[in-house]
């Protein structure tokens, strides 16, 4: 049932529009625009049926300061005796929905509240369309980014970045099918560790936030969550996939507050990310809070973590294969070590054989060279780098390359 507010000084006017509406919806009354902005807060209603003429504030003032105060307003029809067209213009400039006039007639007031109401909720549903992840319920990337700078500025509390751990394992082993389940079973979780109050999307993949407001500097909770979390998904995991289920399924969560590290969304992310890379690193499946584990000039001073991010993964047997640019920058810098410290490297050009394909010659010359040589294909060429190579050697390599 529909929730409408009905706002007016005069009793007589108040019954009457209480007694037409009850019959369909619940009704709530206010005596003057001070008391409808008590009223709006504590029961949130679906629509305003407001007078336009009031004493201390009309309905104009009324409408104006709940758009100032809620970014989201419901729809208002305003109701006067004034019959005149300035008055009706000057109501739906201020953004009235509907204009009704004293005194009211039940059945058109039914069928203008009603319409009012459905127009609403076709605008909600389009505005949930364009805001909504669709698989998930929650926010999307745009919209979450949105709403939570819009939130921080207003409101102290934490900002959540939780990433599914080892999920790619589920989508390669079990399908997308599963994996997609699996998401939404997350999303359902992240909305029990969260209030209503509290703003929550996905911003891609197996990525999402959260953003608890009124939550200060306190571990303990947000520990608590992330071990909900991390308990949860492994149960809905063996529920969805069998008790023999074994991928390490986890959550990893990075946490930043407001406004100790930060007053907008850009900052905070890009703090809340590095707690979650930080907690990645640690072994997953936990929690990590921004300057609780390290700050900015810490990271700076210690580079364990950028050579981590520098560094080449399960390094290969074999040549280091590279596209063209590549070729060219690391070539270019061999030229530089050469000139400075008179070190040595030749550069081999050779052609691809009639009989095999360019990818198959390159991946051939690759695991029958060193893992400080440099290989990349540039057109029919296969061109290759090898440094700390004497002259008296080079024929030698090409034969056996070659062969």
């Amino acid at each position: 049932m529909s929730k409408i507010l009905v706002v007016d000084d005069d009793k007589i006017m108040l019954m009457m529009a209480r007694r037409i509406l009850a019959t369909k919806h619940e009704v709530v009354c206010a005596k003057s625009g001070a008391e409808a902005i008590e009223l709006f807060e504590q029961s949130r209603p679906d629509l305003i049926l407001s007078d336009l003429m009031m004493p201390e504030m009309d309905g104009y003032e009324l409408h104006r300061t709940l758009q100032e105060k809620y970014s989201e307003l419901v729809p208002v029809i305003f109701m006067t005796a004034d019959d005149s067209d300035e008055s009706e213009s000057k109501g739906f400039e201020v953004g009235a929905t509907d204009y009704i006039r004293k005194p009211l007639k039940a059945d058109l007031l039914l069928r203008r509240v009603g319409k009012a109401l459905e127009d609403a909720n076709k605008l909600q549903g389009w505005k949930n369309a364009a805001s909504n992840d669709p698989m998930t319920g929650l926010l999307n990337k745009t919209a979450v980014q949105k709403n939570i700078d819009a939130l921080i500025k207003k409101s102290a509390g934490v900002l959540l970045m939780m990433d599914l751990d080892s999920f790619k394992l589920v989508n390669d082993i079990y399908g997308h099918g599963m994996g997609d389940k699996i998401l939404i079973r997350f999303s359902e979780l992240i909305k029990h560790i969260i209030r209503e109050t509290d703003l929550a999307g996905r911003m891609g993949g197996d990525e999402f936030i959260a953003f608890c407001n009124g939550v200060h500097e306190d571990k303990k909770i947000l520990q608590d969550k992330a071990d909900y979390l991390n308990t949860e998904i492994v149960k809905s995991a063996k529920n969805f996939m069998g008790e023999n289920f074994e991928i390490p399924l986890g959550v990893s969560v990075g946490a930043v507050f407001s406004p100790e590290e930060g007053l907008d969304f850009a900052t905070l992310y890009k703090k809340a990310d590095n707690a979650l890379y930080d907690i990645k690193q640690r072994g997953k499946h936990g929690l990590a809070v921004y300057g609780a584990v390290h700050h900015e000039e810490n990271l700076q001073a210690d580079n364990s973590n950028m050579q981590m991010i520098l560094g080449e993964r399960n390094i290969s047997a074999g040549a280091y294969s590279v596209d063209f640019e590549q070729f060219k920058i690391i070539y270019r810098f061999m030229v530089r070590l050469t000139e400075v410290y008179k070190k040595n490297f030749h550069l081999l050009e050779l052609e691809v054989p009639k009989n095999i394909s360019a990818e198959d010659f390159k991946e051939k010359i690759i695991h029958r060279l060193r893992k400080s040589d440099c290989v990349c294909q540039y057109n029919k060429k296969i061109l290759v780098l090898l440094p700390e190579t004497i002259d008296e050697d080079i024929e030698n390599i090409k034969k056996r390359l070659l062969a």
